[in-house]
């Protein structure tokens, strides 16, 4: 059906194209129309339809002076009416103009100012009927951008997507190669670099590592979620990280600003006593990540942003430092 729909898109848009090209034809000639018909007199008809449609004032004083050049004689209405909308359509403007004095046309009321009072209902006729089939025209062309705007929204998203996946791949592979490496450091700082690339991946604002007071103190990295500033703690260790690991990202929210919190990433997790004593802390300001966390999002096994507001409401609603991915794997 999708398939189906899609190859009948690029008709349905020539049509209406086509269509709406011919509608453009003939208000145009029915303005033409309007100028030359609804106002004998010619200054009236500047003052009356010209001025009030929008037409600058160069072009009015153009259209009540200017003469034709073979016969020296002022050009009359419908002359110069042609003028002046040939102008605006070099300059791009003629399309408000023309629906401008069909509008005035289908109300006018004005028939004594006509020469031809009979030919000039007839013409406010045409202009309330093509004021109809203008408001048509325009209903097809919000339809035709709208289905634009979806077409490139569902382009939009392909391609984010695609790319997502690819650097989601790269990053699993470096992450998964990092996890055999025997070397601590460089281990370490490649999850910095990881982890921050990943967050900017999933279109987080990212602060790359830093330090701070002088030099006192290194920030892992940060990164904003929702107004909040979160700093990030790394660490890629054997032995499970303790709680005066944990203690010292807590000391760094705490000399921070008052919308500034924590996240304290462990590959290999923490001691049994870490998640407790966070919860009697009453700073609940430091979320809680593992490995597993971490190799879901980049497994697209689970999405980034979604993880990190699960573990915010964990924190705030439950008092709970970790929630883990696994509630929320696909």
């Amino acid at each position: 059906m999708s398939s189906g729909s899609e190859q009948q898109n690029p008709s349905f848009e020539q049509g209406a194209t086509d269509a709406d090209a011919s509608t453009a034809a003939d208000a145009r000639r029915l303005a033409l129309e309007i100028i030359a018909t609804l106002v004998n007199i010619k200054k009236t008809a500047a003052d009356q339809l010209l001025r009030k449609a929008g037409v600058p004032d160069d072009l009015i004083r153009r259209f009540l002076t200017e003469r034709d050049p073979a016969t020296g004689e002022k050009r009359s209405k419908r002359e110069a009416g042609a003028m002046v909308l040939e102008e605006l359509t070099r300059a791009g403007a003629d399309a408000v103009v023309v629906r401008r004095l069909i509008a005035i046309a289908a109300e006018w009321e004005g028939f004594h100012l006509a020469q031809d009072e009979y030919k000039a209902r007839a013409v406010v006729q045409k202009a309330r009927e093509v004021l109809g089939v203008l408001a048509k025209a325009d209903a097809r062309e919000r339809i035709l951008q709208e289905q634009r705007a979806r077409e490139n929204e569902g382009r939009r998203r392909r391609e984010r997507a695609l790319v997502l996946q690819q650097q989601s791949d790269l990053l699993l592979a470096q992450f998964d190669q990092a996890s055999i490496d025997e070397d601590v450091h460089k281990r370490g700082y490649l999850l910095q670099d990881l982890l921050n690339r990943l967050f900017d991946l999933h279109r987080f604002p990212v602060t790359r590592a830093f330090q701070r007071n002088d030099g006192g103190e290194q920030i892992d990295g940060a990164f904003e979620l929702e107004g909040w500033h979160y700093l990030v703690e790394c660490r890629w260790r054997a032995k499970l990280a303790d709680i005066r690991e944990v203690d010292g990202l807590l000391g760094q929210v705490r000399r921070s600003g008052r919308q500034t919190m924590g996240l304290f990433l462990s590959i290999n997790g923490w001691s049994e006593h870490v998640a407790g004593l966070l919860k009697q802390n009453p700073d609940k300001s430091i979320l809680l990540m593992e490995g597993y966390d971490l190799r879901s999002v980049l497994a697209q096994q689970a999405d980034l942003r979604e993880l990190m507001k699960a573990k915010v409401r964990a924190l705030n609603l439950d008092s709970e430092p970790y929630f883990s991915v696994a509630r929320l794997v696909k």
